[in-house]
Order: structure tokens, then sequence, then C-alpha cells
């Protein structure tokens, strides 16, 4: 397909970067394919880059965390936004951090596994109590000094697997000692990926935000987190406009 924008496509264009600060090839494509639809895309994404509550480079590192969720994992927009967060002057450790706070997610399977096994488990044996050694309430007390909170079913898991919980315990508090990113830019990003639409982890949101209003965050702030989790689903377009593109020169070969 030879892809030639309009007058009024190019001006679309360059009000999408002038908001934005970026561009993508993949724009022009959806450009030419669906005018009408690049405009409610356009002002739908620019919502949060006008309203300027966080700062830009901030709003890029959100982005790289909901791109490389593991529960959503698009090459993409990661690819987009580590570029944009490069060029709004993240450094390669900010990133990599990001990456590390995101990594994490993994560990919902337990938050929500556990106590579902250990309900089941009590329908057959009403006695099941947890005891916790002197070793593990230190780990338990070490956890909770570190990150401000504690669920029942870490007693569960610290019981059960103790050298599991102390790999798990130093694999999620590594970010929080390196202090590469601010407190309440990681409970940023937590929220983030919690509450994309390919996650939806009510339990998670809601410690995150507990914890984001500790270090001071606003509505405004946390609302601007929501507005861009809420573009995810552009990320369709992101990756199925190339897809047809090509089958589209394919067949006019």
């Amino acid at each position: 397909m030879k892809n030639r924008l309009t007058e009024s496509q190019l001006e679309r264009k360059n009000s999408f970067i002038k908001v934005n600060g970026f561009w993508n090839d993949v724009w022009d494509e959806l450009l030419y394919l669906d005018e009408d639809f690049f405009e409610v895309f356009s002002i739908f994404s620019s919502v949060p880059w006008k309203t300027g509550v966080l700062e830009p480079k901030i709003k890029e590192l959100i982005n790289i965390a909901i791109s490389s969720s593991p529960t959503h994992l698009s090459i993409p927009a990661t690819r987009i936004h580590i570029q944009n967060a490069l060029r709004l002057g993240a450094t390669n450790e900010e990133i990599v951090e990001v990456l590390k706070v995101v990594s994490i997610l993994g560990m919902h399977t337990c938050a929500v596994g556990v106590p579902l096994m250990v309900e089941e488990f009590d329908n057959h044996d009403s006695s099941t109590e947890v005891r916790l050694s002197e070793r593990q309430k230190q780990l338990k007390a070490e956890f909770i000094e570190q990150m401000g909170y504690w669920h029942d079913f870490r007693d569960v898991l610290l019981q059960m697997d103790e050298s599991f919980f102390e790999a798990y315990s130093n694999f999620l508090t590594a970010p929080w000692k390196t202090g590469i990113l601010e407190p309440k830019v990681i409970e940023f990003i937590y929220i983030a990926i919690d509450a994309s639409t390919t996650h939806l982890f009510e339990k998670g949101i809601q410690v995150h935000l507990k914890n984001a209003l500790k270090y001071g965050a606003t509505k405004e702030e946390i609302l601007e987190v929501y507005q861009l989790t809420s573009s995810l689903g552009f990320h369709s377009l992101l990756m199925g406009i190339p897809i047809l593109v090509d089958e589209l020169k394919k067949q006019n070969r």
C-alpha cells in the first residue's frame, strides 16, 4: 500500500506530535486507513499529556511498565516507550528498575492461589493453624518494615516454605533498596500494572493506592496513572495494523 497523507491527515499528525512529543509509523497507516478513528484515538490518548500532572519522563516510565507487564508483553509498545523515556532524560538504570518492579507481578499467582488453597484444605481439616518459628517471625517483621504492609497469605507461604518466601521477599524489596526510583513512582507503576485491562487485580490496586497516598500521591496523579493505563487497548492497533498492511501488500503483488 502506498501511503500518501492528505493535508488534513498531515495536520492531524502534526497536532499529535505537538501534544505527545513522538510519532510512530503505524499511526501513518491508521491515518491512511481510518482518519476519523485516528482523531478519536488521538484525542483519547493525548488527555494525560495535556494535563501535565506527572512529569513526562514519569509518564513514559509508567508506559514502559504497562507495555512490558507479564500480562501484556507488547514488544512494539515497549520499544516506543523506552525510546520516548530515553529522549526525555530517563537513564538506563531507571528503565531497568522499572522492568525489575514489573517482574514481581508473577507473585500474584501466590497472592490469589494460596488463599484459595488454604480455603479448600480448611474445608477438610478445620484444625489448620499457622504457627511461625522465631526465624519466620523475623522474616515477617523485616518484610513489613521494608514494604509497610502484610497479608495473611504470606503467613501461610512463610510457614510452608521459608526459603521460597525469603527469595520472594528479596526479589520484591530489591527495587526499594537501590533508591533509583522514588517510592511514589514505584507505587504508581504497581497501580498501573494491577489496574491494566490485562490484569485487574483489585487487592493489589487497593494496597498500592494506600501506599501511594502514604508517599504523598494526589488524586490527580493517580487519575493520570489510570488515564495512561486506559490507553492499553490501542496496542491492538499497534500490533494489528502492520500485519494488515503487510497482508494487503501481498494481495496486491
